[in-house]
């Protein structure tokens, strides 16, 4: 499959509703009045998992990405299909592919974020702490210090891109559709669940890139700043995860079997 169109609204539809979701079970649990409020971390755990789940559904026609992260990984470790350089669905791996697959991913983010918040618009208008509000779009860490948190968002993502790789190398697929959209639900949860406290756990560059894009550019009421001072954390520390996760598993896996 060498249509770029369709690779692009595979990510775009895919990551999407990731965000959608994922954004969505937040906004549940930290916004005022919800039926949701309070839930606690392992509640987000679990509905980000099942947001990637609904989001790996929807886009196996691209290798259901979702994630810069996950691209740029595969590339790194040097993504084939029967021999020849390519991502899961045949299309060539270059830069023109490469920059669809980010593009795609970082206009769905954007675009589920917008739709969250219309979802719960008047949670919105009645939580009083801006922090709340940027929370549901975008990550943010619990001890602020860049260096750590940097740390810990490419160890999160080494963990995601290194088993996906993993998975991948029992067949020709690539991408999160690798390992089919119940098991990278599970490997999410987990993720969160083991390592998401210090940062919020974002391994994922679009998802909280766009979200933060549309948090600056929504008519929220009173929704503060959207901390720009911390949002370079959540994307390069995925990018460089991913990149390390996709060349140490070169020599790495082999080994494992």
């Amino acid at each position: 499959m060498d249509n770029l169109g369709i690779v692009f609204l595979s990510e775009l539809v895919g990551t999407a509703m990731l965000v959608l979701l994922g954004c969505g079970v937040v906004a549940n649990v930290a916004l005022a009045k919800n039926k949701g409020f309070n839930g606690g971390f392992l509640m987000v755990n679990f509905g980000w998992g099942l947001a990637v789940f609904a989001g790996v559904i929807v886009s196996y026609a691209s290798g259901a990405h979702l994630n810069p992260a996950v691209t740029l990984g595969l590339v790194a470790n040097g993504a084939t299909v029967f021999g020849n350089p390519a991502f899961g669905t045949g299309v060539p791996v270059d830069v023109v592919s490469v920059l669809t697959y980010i593009g795609a991913q970082l206009l769905g983010a954007f675009l589920g974020a917008v739709v969250a918040w219309l979802a719960y618009k008047q949670h919105f208008d009645a939580e009083p702490e801006p922090a709340n509000k940027l929370g549901v779009f975008s990550t943010g860490p619990a001890i602020r210090s860049y260096g750590w948190n940097l740390v810990t968002e490419i160890i999160g993502t080494f963990v995601l891109v290194f088993v996906v790789i993993g998975f991948g190398r029992q067949g020709d697929a690539s991408g999160l559709a690798s390992l089919g959209a119940l098991p990278v639900a599970l490997l999410v949860i987990g993720i969160g669940a083991s390592l998401g406290g210090p940062t919020g756990y974002a391994i994922n560059p679009a998802r909280d890139l766009g979200p933060r894009i549309a948090h600056a550019f929504l008519p929220i009421r009173g929704k503060g700043g959207s901390d720009w001072s911390y949002s370079w954390v959540p994307v390069v520390g995925p990018i460089i995860g991913g990149l390390l996760a996709g060349w140490v598993a070169i020599p790495l896996l082999p080994l494992l079997g």
